[in-house]
């Protein structure tokens, strides 16, 4: 089924024009008189990437913090959101029976070889609707969407249009999986009798069912310079260039501690890097290089909540302790550790799913609810806390945006 949904005005409350014309699709730039390369319409090109820390407050608030000048705005007022997602231009505020898709008018785009900058009005576009709680996962081309029982996948370059465009919603057995939208069309968890996710179907963009591939258990995924990850409860698959024709199994190790370790269930990573990390136990961390299509496990005996891949040639991960202290490791050991910084959200269910990481080529920042802060931190620095940010509202999602 394909709908075309109308952009939602009106509920913006600062510092945008309402409905105005919208930049066009940041993947089509068009090529004018003179220097016109990489050029879009209604939007600004920058000398520099215009990066951000966008959050949403318990209220619904859209709060934008400018990391070059320092300077707070906020974009939206939607409904409270249980869970963000975002693409780092687009956010994907995720609720019981549905997503709201706010564009933060600030994106880099890659032309291979380079990068152009964008900023253009922040908007909201509109809502997706569907039954229970979406799973979301942006892609370059699609954004997959998994209601309880519906599976969609939007047109990302119809966002930029300020448009919410639908290649398909199909009917799918009710379970916890995944749409992993890819270059052409999509792979979506495919269920047994019991619930269990046992494959990956394809399903092409006019919502025509392809080929499928085993992935047992499939949970997590993320996009590398290579392609695109699905973790598996054996290792993980690969589709090389997001081609859904093309996949690649990297089975975990054989050795018996990494058998002893579980499974890795979701991946992070500074944007598009080929090396990803993921929680292994309580106490571990695998690392996944898609270029050599190798897992390596490392323990530091230490409780770990979260961890994010940094840079490749030091194998350097970002990670985030039980008691709220971040920490640098380089080849699976520490190499610095801040004082605990986000203790009291850790301690708190509610406010711990929320706190999270943002990777950039430089720094990296961390939002901390209960203490109502952010910090930016210098991995290559021994995590020095280069920046503190104090904010009004508690931080509850955090997104980077610009990127």
């Amino acid at each position: 089924m394909r709908s075309r949904l109308a952009a939602v005005c009106g509920i913006l409350i600062l510092a945008l024009t309402a409905c105005s014309a919208a930049p066009g699709n940041a993947g089509s730039p068009s090529s004018d008189t003179g220097d016109g390369h990489g050029e879009i319409a209604g939007a600004h090109e920058l000398a520099e990437p215009a990066l951000h820390l966008t959050t949403i407050d318990a209220e619904g608030t859209v709060h934008h913090l400018d990391l070059l000048d320092e300077g707070q705005s906020v974009l939206a007022g939607i409904e409270p959101i249980d869970d963000l997602v975002s693409d780092g231009r687009y956010l994907f505020g995720i609720r019981e029976g549905s997503v709201t898709v706010i564009d933060s008018g600030v994106w880099t785009w890659s032309h291979i070889d380079h990068f152009h900058y964008y900023e253009a009005p922040a908007k909201v576009i509109g809502e997706i609707t569907g039954p229970g709680s979406a799973a979301v996962v942006p892609g370059e081309v699609g954004v997959g969407m998994l209601f309880e029982g519906e599976a969609v996948l939007i047109e990302t370059p119809a966002l930029a249009d300020g448009e919410i465009v639908e290649s398909f919603r199909i009917p799918v057995d009710a379970h916890d999986g995944l749409v992993v939208p890819l270059t052409q069309g999509a792979a979506v968890t495919e269920p047994d009798a019991t619930g269990a996710v046992q494959a990956l179907r394809m399903i092409a963009a006019d919502g025509t069912t392809g080929e499928s591939v085993a992935c047992a258990a499939a949970a997590g995924t993320i996009i590398t310079v290579v392609g695109t990850v699905v973790g598996c409860a054996d290792g993980a698959v690969l589709s090389v260039g997001g081609d859904p024709g093309e996949w690649e199994r990297i089975a975990y190790p054989a050795d018996a501690a990494a058998q002893a370790h579980q499974r890795a269930m979701s991946f992070a990573a500074r944007k598009s890097r080929p090396t990803v990390a993921a929680l292994a136990g309580d106490t571990g961390f695998w690392l996944l290089d898609t270029r050599e299509r190798t897992w390596s496990l490392h323990d530091i005996g230490e409780e770990l909540v979260q961890v994010a891949a940094v840079d490749d040639d030091a194998s350097r991960v970002l990670a985030l302790t039980a008691d709220g202290a971040v920490l640098i490791l380089s080849d699976g050991e520490i190499t610095a550790r801040t004082e605990p910084l986000v203790a009291a959200s850790l301690d708190d269910p509610g406010l711990a799913a929320g706190v999270t990481f943002v990777v950039d080529q430089n720094r990296a920042y961390l939002n901390g609810p209960a203490e109502q802060t952010m910090w930016e931190i210098d991995p290559a620095d021994g995590a020095r806390i280069s920046r503190t940010f104090e904010t009004g509202a508690a931080p509850l999602h955090l997104a980077g945006t610009g990127r």
